[in-house]
């Protein structure tokens, strides 16, 4: 690349359409002398005068001719590559997206997510992850491009916009003894309890609360997701604790009854992540928020 100026080509494509050195230099900004002193680098490299007087004007060579289309194209296609992306055509797009959504969340948007896509842009599929990839580098390995759910092990190169927030809330069938009165500390340990958790663990936070007051649950099984969880809520006499913020999506669609929980457990949040190479990738940003507003609307 030494001794390439492509600001040649800018100074050329000027000199051609405008058709002289003064009313080139006007165009771009600088000085008639600094014009003429480009052109005299354009005569060089090119080793064609490019511009001639004849009487009162300049006119163009032969060579100059037959440049004049090239240089035109090759100016506008450089000014379009460093121009700032500008927001995607949907229709147009064809790309597929890797998307971690929670089980719960997936439940409810997937439907309603691909039905929105493929009516906007039906050059755009989805690939919905497993939660085998949680906790992982997988965003900024770029298996995923977008985690959506309660993100609790976000990488610190990572990008994460919350959506939503709630607490932990109770969750039994239609006719459990908690769904018919109010729920004391005491009601609430004395019944069978489940435990939602991808490690297995059947102690949490829930636990620590009840133990301020002297009290402890009866956790009867330890369940890896909340899906499993709300079926087992739904056909037995068990708790299972679940995320407000995920309730209009699934609970109140199996007819299972929700309460708040007599402890506040910390808050949570339904949040969006991503790798910071996507901030400015306009079709990624379109995803985005067209994730947003689906989880938003909910």
């Amino acid at each position: 690349m030494n001794g390439l100026d492509l600001n040649l080509l800018v100074a050329l494509d000027a000199l051609l359409e405008e058709g002289g050195v003064t009313p080139a230099a006007r165009r771009l900004g600088v000085s008639p002398p600094v014009m003429s002193r480009t052109l005299g680098r354009i005569r060089e490299a090119v080793d064609d005068p490019i511009l001639v007087r004849s009487g009162h004007r300049m006119i163009p060579t032969p060579r100059a001719l037959e440049l004049r289309g090239d240089v035109r194209k090759v100016v506008r296609y450089g000014r379009a590559l460093l121009q700032p992306e500008q927001g995607p055509d949907p229709a147009a797009m064809l790309r597929r997206f890797t998307l971690r959504i929670d089980e719960m969340l997936l439940a409810g948007l997937a439907s309603p997510l691909v039905d929105g896509l493929r009516a906007e842009a039906p050059g755009v599929s989805l690939c919905f992850r497993s939660d085998e990839l949680v906790g992982t580098s997988a965003l900024r390995d770029g298996r995923v491009d977008l985690e959506l759910g309660v993100i609790a092990h976000a990488d610190p190169s990572t990008r994460v916009e919350p959506l939503l927030t709630g607490r932990l809330i109770g969750v039994v069938r239609e006719g459990h003894p908690l769904s018919e009165v109010v729920v004391t500390k005491k009601r609430y340990a004395a019944a069978d309890h489940v435990a939602v958790s991808r490690t297995g663990r059947a102690h949490g936070e829930i636990d620590d609360l009840l133990a301020e007051s002297g009290l402890s649950r009866n956790v009867v099984a330890v369940l890896p997701g909340y899906t499993a969880g709300l079926f087992m809520a739904r056909e037995s006499d068990v708790v299972c604790p679940f995320p407000s913020m995920l309730a209009p999506w699934t609970p109140r669609l199996l007819g299972l009854h929700t309460f708040d929980l007599p402890v506040e457990p910390p808050e949570l949040a339904v949040s969006m992540a991503w790798h910071p190479r996507h901030d400015k990738d306009a079709a990624h940003r379109w995803l985005r928020d067209r994730v947003a507003r689906l989880v938003l609307r909910n």
